[in-house]
């Protein structure tokens, strides 16, 4: 799934995402909006990632859509 399918439908991946990754909150998850740069952030600081590891991380999920 690209990312202009995941931020239009945002409100139901969540679900998915908040299910992968129970660390980041609700507000985090509002603000990420389906963003895969913020997505990517988000994880870096609250899992304490490297850049790479993250981008991978949320790549696998979104093909895993």
């Amino acid at each position: 799934m690209n990312w202009d399918q995941i931020a239009g439908g945002w409100k139901e991946m969540m679900g998915s995402a908040r299910a992968k990754w129970g660390e980041i909150t609700d507000d985090e998850w509002t603000e990420i909006g389906g963003r895969r740069d913020e997505m990517v952030g988000a994880l870096q600081r609250r899992y304490g990632m490297a850049r790479e590891e993250a981008e991978r991380d949320v790549d696998d999920w979104s093909r895993g859509l």
